[in-house]
């Protein structure tokens, strides 16, 4: 019928976001309110979850369905849609999803949100059209800024590395290239100059350089003083006092025995050794004192046996943690305090451990996802209830630069915000909330800086990935921003066997780093000389202009046109 193709071509070139979540509903308002643009929102049910909030957006319908199949796509006309976003709770089922959606609609732009940022390297390389994003990642630089009292990030995190912005000054030993000129003026700097040495501000590569308030609490390099500083955290006290009462035991038994025995000295050794190691044999000819003395010894020797195995193993498993939890027992400050080991606390001291910014953890659950990489950093982690006074002493709080509380409780995270401030009233605190109208009051009511809930600050990558291709980051720069975007080498497009050295545009864009025929492998230093192929992903940042000239050559040309078909007739027609 002919009123089926006009609807869908009413419809063609709309947005469709899959989910319930609180991303779901920031980012159908970011582009209903901000893009102004007309949404589909698939739920389960409008009256669980966000779906009664996104009911209530403008320019925004929403389509209930129980399952995300081809069904449900056909129904709100997935074939037809410009880009889709996929962002709820089971990445599974948004992998699932998205396989739907690229075989009904291969042309459609997909954003799918993972955690697992390596196994997104690895799935976008199934798609033609995608990116794959994870929210912690794109809110952690809003809380390492909020952190350091930065009005907005400098920073961002890209194929595994913390790239920041940094004046020249500085001296950063792994710098990329030249970012900008603000000498000349001011407020509008002249961005990649061609003469990238007068470039005053850079972007590097962050490797943990800066100075490190903890790192004279370190342990020492020397073996003796090490190891005498460290026997207190290594063994355990009162394994050492029972173990020390012990030998005492022992001992006196063996003197005793050797007086009332009137054996000699070195002979009752022998016979206590010979008790230590379980062959003790009873004498009946010995005199009272003397059977006391022997039955003490055997009695204590059999406790030393399982006291001194107790405390190898306890001194094995404090060794493992004495290195980072020694620095902890001086006083420190200058260092931040993190709440919460989870995928965002994780993201959050990832990156300020990058930028050589000291974090101390505090985390109440030994399992959490991000305590293997603390560990592994040499990041000390305080185990215990963040929302109790003697646990943020441990940490340290109340000599911090901040503290930041990201765990996934909004409770939990007031309550330990509010503790710290109970330590020291000036202490700079940023907070992980949910509720927005919970964040209002509580900056109003407390003068704490709220840096919101994950979705509130991720919901603008997302959006951004949905309209603008390949956008994965961007840098502020004076009034201006820098984008960074991964462009994928397209068969037969203008780059394809060119070298790097022509993608560069002086003033418009550059090459940071070249990604090989879609291997995880990024290589930061690409030579000028490198031929692109098919395949090859370029790490470029650039202006808004500069990425749509990169675009436009990375286009496929379209194949040549087809010969016109024979007229009819075989001749004019009068």
């Amino acid at each position: 019928m002919p009123t089926v193709p006009r609807r869908r071509s009413a419809l063609r070139g709309h947005l469709l976001v899959c989910g319930d979540t609180p991303l779901a509903f920031r980012l159908a308002d970011e582009l209903s309110t901000r893009y102004l643009q007309d949404v589909t929102v698939i739920v389960p049910s409008k009256k669980r979850n966000h779906g009664p909030q996104i009911v209530g957006l403008p320019r925004v319908k929403v389509h209930e369905a129980a399952e995300l199949n081809d069904e449900t796509f056909r129904d709100v006309h997935a074939e037809t849609a410009r880009a889709v976003a996929l962002v709820g709770n089971s990445e599974v089922g948004n992998i699932h999803a998205a396989l739907r959606v690229q075989e009904l609609n291969p042309g459609a732009r997909l954003v799918i949100r993972m955690s697992n940022t390596t196994l997104g390297q690895r799935i976008r390389t199934l798609f033609k059209d995608c990116a794959v994003l994870s929210d912690g990642a794109m809110a952690a630089p809003s809380f390492v800024a909020a952190a350091l009292g930065d009005l907005a990030p400098s920073h961002v995190r890209v194929a595994g590395h913390t790239l920041y912005v940094a004046h020249r000054s500085d001296r950063a030993k792994k710098v990329i290239c030249g970012l900008a000129d603000t000498k000349r003026s001011e407020g509008n700097p002249r961005l990649l100059p061609v003469d990238q040495e007068n470039a005053n501000l850079v972007l590097a590569i962050a490797d943990g350089t800066p100075r490190d308030p903890l790192s004279q609490h370190r342990p020492s390099h020397r073996p003796v003083v090490a190891l005498t500083r460290s026997l207190p955290l290594i063994f355990n006290r009162r394994l050492l006092q029972v173990v020390l009462v012990l030998l005492a035991v022992i001992m006196l038994g063996t003197l005793a025995l050797s007086i009332t025995a009137g054996y000699g000295f070195s002979y009752s050794i022998y016979l206590v050794l010979l008790d230590v190691a379980g062959a003790a044999n009873p004498d009946a000819s010995l005199r009272g004192p003397a059977k006391v003395a022997q039955v003490a010894v055997t009695l204590a020797s059999l406790a030393l046996v399982p006291a001194v195995t107790a405390a190898i193993v306890d001194a094995i498993v404090r060794a493992r943690l004495a290195g980072p939890m020694e620095r902890l027992r001086d006083p420190i400050s200058g260092h931040v305090v993190v709440v919460g080991l989870g995928e965002v606390g994780l993201r959050v001291v990832s990156q300020l451990n990058d930028l050589g910014v000291p974090v101390v953890c505090v985390e109440a659950n030994e399992d959490a996802v991000g305590v293997p990489m603390a560990r592994r950093a040499g990041i000390p982690i305080v185990f215990g209830d963040a929302t109790r006074s003697e646990t943020l002493r441990t940490a340290w709080a109340s000599t911090c630069r901040a503290v930041v509380t990201v765990t996934s409780d909004d409770i939990t995270n007031l309550e330990a915000g509010l503790s710290a401030r109970a330590l020291r009233d000036n202490v700079r605190v940023v907070l992980r909330l949910f509720d927005d109208d919970l964040a209002a009051r509580v900056h109003r009511n407390f003068k704490i800086p709220v840096s919101r809930s994950v979705s509130f600050l991720a919901a603008p990558a997302f959006a951004a990935a949905m309209m603008e291709r390949q956008v994965i980051g961007t840098i502020p720069v004076g009034r201006k921003v820098m984008l960074i975007a991964d462009i994928p080498i397209a068969q037969g497009s203008a780059l394809e066997g060119r070298p790097v050295r022509e993608a560069h545009q002086p003033g418009e864009a550059r090459v940071l780093a070249v990604g090989r025929r879609g291997g995880p492998h990024v290589d930061w230093e690409p030579q000028e000389g490198y031929l692109l192929v098919r395949g090859d992903r370029l790490i470029v940042l650039a202006t808004r202009t500069g990425i749509g000239h990169i675009r436009a050559r990375n286009i496929t040309p379209p194949g040549p046109p087809a010969p016109p078909a024979p007229r009819q007739g075989g001749g004019p027609r009068g």
